[in-house]
């Protein structure tokens, strides 16, 4: 019988003070795999919900990222940074004034829903091919344009002059600094970040994440989720050996009319019931069109069944 290829997926808790990058390459020791990637970086000053993705669960990647991200962020009023956090070169704002909790809730409406906003000039944004954090630290200010990001929800935690403490669920993209950033700013005292947790991605929270340090070459396998963690808001769908040979070779799959999928999104399971691919249900035309399918994962369930995979 074939060897279940490896994949899966970590929900980590970054420490404070090192990058993403990282924690790909400290996971990559451990597990010895050529392919290992995370789903949204958190600076090194964040802490909190790291998604890193292992063999060819790296190719759901971007559903990681698609999905919602929740932060508690901490800032501080009465100054502004280069980075516009803490990290960068911080200048005190002159005679700047103290904003009521009134007048700091009043504005909260303004940052929620789809707004535009200019990601930080210390950010991973490209200008003509080049980094504009690449661009900042040779002294060029890059012509940073606004670009739309989806801000769900923004809710006040508590306020003490000058710290000022926010919670928000946002779509990817959106620079969490750079909300405090135009909020001081529209407060008249500007504001710069000064701790940010990430609590969850999608189904991946802080509850029920690894801190890094817990894993190690005895317990990682323990910790790693399978792929299927990763869709599982999609509904399913389970493939026999037709269905498997079908997936194989790209080609739709037709679906009874008895067959209840609700949404468009589709996760394509195994009997075994290990993600095989993911796909788009079609309602009208009764097909799922497989969007990524995993070759290594429907061989090895053929060889669990015993199937060639002929017709």
């Amino acid at each position: 019988m074939a060897r279940s290829p490896l994949a899966g997926v970590f929900c980590v808790d970054k420490p404070a003070g090192v990058t993403s990058r990282h924690v790909v390459d400290e996971t990559s020791k451990l597990v010895r795999s050529g392919r290992v990637g995370h789903a949204g970086t958190l600076d090194p000053l964040a802490t909190g919900v790291l998604v890193v993705c292992v063999g060819w669960a790296t190719r759901l990647v971007p559903l990681v990222q698609q999905q919602p991200k929740r932060y508690r962020a901490v800032f501080e009023l009465g100054a502004t940074s280069d980075t516009d956090d803490r990290t960068g070169v911080v200048v005190p704002t002159p005679d700047a004034p103290v904003p009521t909790l009134e007048e700091i809730e009043n504005l909260l409406p303004k940052y929620t829903g789809t707004i535009l906003q200019v990601p930080p000039i210390y950010s991973a944004v490209k200008i003509a091919g080049e980094r504009s954090y690449d661009l900042a630290r040779q002294g060029e200010i890059a012509d940073l344009q606004p670009r739309p990001v989806d801000v769900h929800s923004l809710r006040l935690l508590d306020y003490q002059h000058p710290r000022l403490e926010l919670e928000m669920e946002c779509g990817s993209g959106t620079y969490v600094r750079a909300i405090g950033r135009d909020l001081g700013r529209d407060l008249g005292c500007g504001a710069i970040m000064t701790d940010l947790i990430r609590t969850a991605i999608g189904g991946f929270t802080l509850e029920t994440a690894i801190p890094l340090s817990a894993l190690d070459r005895q317990s990682w396998r323990t910790h790693l989720r399978p792929p299927l963690a990763i869709v599982d808001h999609f509904s399913r769908f389970t493939c026999g050996d037709i269905e498997l040979d079908l997936l194989s070779r790209g080609c739709v799959l037709m679906i009874d009319e008895s067959v209840s999928i609700p949404g468009t999104d589709v996760a394509l399971i195994s009997q075994a019931g290990e993600l095989v691919a993911v796909g788009e249900f079609d309602p009208t035309a009764r097909r799922i069109q497989p969007r990524t399918v995993f070759p290594d994962a429907i061989k090895f369930a053929r060889s669990v069944t015993g199937s060639t995979g002929g017709r």
